[in-house]
């Protein structure tokens, strides 16, 4: 009898029956294996759908299962949840190194441990010292918090048996291993395992889990992207590790929205929930070319936000464009709309965008503040910061409504803003003057 093969990608976990040189998933080179025969028998106890001689029902006859929430004794983590943490559920955080994973965790172990609730903090990566340190300036020293530095996952689970923890947290993912697999700690088999038998822990023993996940290069979580689908939230953490301010957003929620983030600071204390956040993504003191401001939409969340360009001459036959927090490919349409409607030959000029604070605007309602800055650059007047930029942009130069118009102007009021250029004011009722442009050939004329 003929053997069968079974190849896997390390990198993104695509199988297949002989060995590729490049993944045809995530078209990585040469990242193909032969898995062994106990490698597949796992695979296939782990893939297994158990028979069950339940019917299927009606969905007017099936009672929705209440559930209920626990907060995490964090107000911006627990708004990026959904309203706090599902008992057994089973979340993933990614990010960068050093971006804060580890200290929120711990500290989120801390005010639940308070709380009364055990908590077992399982960490791969540091010994049971460097934990209490961390613990001794987050103010997460507790008797309910449990540490146990361990990589098998048998002795975690067995851990597990011992007593009722309500929480358990994992740091991380990618140091454990199991020793049903003869691959090493990080692997793809090694990874979906693991994932796969912490989620029917979660479930069975109502346990409320977070996974800490290194991320790829590319800013993708690394291993399976199964690892992903297997879980009820994945969330991940932007921003730069040298700057005090961190943003954490869900990508996946099966008990909530996936729109909200949440914003933290980097403190001596660890990360904390931002207060007055609002105000410290834009400078206010001093109009300069360039620079216009802008409101965003974060979930239910309005920001004020900076938009930052710069207009130089070029020496190149093909002027640079960059963008930092705005979609490049846009900026490129945007260029060119300048170019046709107001005859502004940018095509001999480098254009630079920046978005100040880290922000990363996912919406088209920045498209004005990105053409005032670009025009402001170019020009070189300077425009009041007491002014902001809200709409959106077409191919035709028509400048668009932008939806919850209200909860932007009302938070452009709060920061300070007087004047508020726009497409429609419509019939809602502000203290911001409005002028109306529903044009993008207008916008000259504010200059």
């Amino acid at each position: 009898m003929k053997k069968s093969s079974l190849f896997e990608c390390q990198h993104c976990g695509y199988q297949a029956s002989k060995w590729l040189g490049k993944c045809p998933s995530c078209y990585s080179w040469e990242s193909f294996i032969e898995l062994s025969s106990e490698q597949k028998e796992v695979l296939k106890e782990t893939s297994k759908i158990k028979s069950s001689s339940k019917k299927a029902k009606s969905i007017t006859k099936i009672k929705q299962d209440n559930i209920s929430k626990f907060s995490s004794g964090d107000a911006e983590l627990d708004l990026v949840l959904g309203g706090g943490i599902v008992p057994g559920s089973l979340s993933l955080i990614g990010g960068s190194p050093g971006i804060g994973k580890s200290t929120l965790l711990l500290k989120i172990a801390g005010n639940i441990a308070k709380t009364g609730k055990k908590v077992l903090y399982v960490s791969g990566e540091e010994s049971l010292g460097q934990i209490k340190l961390r613990a001794d300036r987050l103010d997460a020293n507790e008797d309910k918090l449990f540490l146990l530095a361990q990589i098998e996952l048998e002795d975690i689970l067995n851990e597990l048996l011992k007593d009722d923890f309500e929480l358990v947290i994992i740091d991380s993912i990618q140091t454990l291993y199991s020793n049903k697999l003869n691959s090493a700690p990080g692997s793809v088999s090694q990874v979906r395992e693991i994932t796969f038998e912490l989620m029917r822990k979660a479930k069975d023993k109502n346990i409320s889990i977070f996974i800490i996940g290194h991320i790829t290069k590319d800013g993708t979580i690394a291993g399976p992207r199964v690892l992903e689908h297997m879980v009820d939230t994945v969330l991940y953490f932007e921003g730069e590790a040298s700057k005090d301010i961190r943003l954490l957003r869900g990508f996946k929620n099966r008990f909530g929205n996936t729109n909200e983030i949440g914003i933290f600071e980097m403190t001596p204390k660890g990360l904390i929930s931002a207060k007055d956040i609002n105000s410290r993504f834009f400078d206010k003191d001093k109009n300069t070319a360039g620079s216009a401001l802008g409101v965003t939409m974060e979930g239910s969340r309005a920001l004020i936000i900076e938009v930052q360009a710069l207009v130089s001459d070029s020496n190149y036959p093909n002027p640079k464009r960059s963008s930092t927090g705005f979609d490049l490919s846009r900026l490129n349409m945007l260029l060119a709309l300048l170019e046709k409607k107001l005859d502004l030959p940018l095509n001999h000029y480098d254009v630079f965008i920046n978005i100040s604070g880290g922000i990363k605007i996912k919406e088209s309602s920045a498209d004005l503040s990105v053409i005032a800055a670009i025009i402001s650059s170019f020009r070189e007047r300077p425009l009041s910061k007491e002014s902001v930029f809200i709409g959106e942009v077409s191919l035709t130069g028509e400048v668009k409504d932008v939806y919850s118009l209200d909860l932007r102007l009302k938070e452009a009021s709060i920061q300070g803003i007087k004047k508020a250029i726009l497409a429609k004011k419509g019939k809602i009722k502000t203290d911001l003057k409005c002028f109306e442009v529903n044009e993008v050939s207008k916008m000259l004329e504010l200059f």
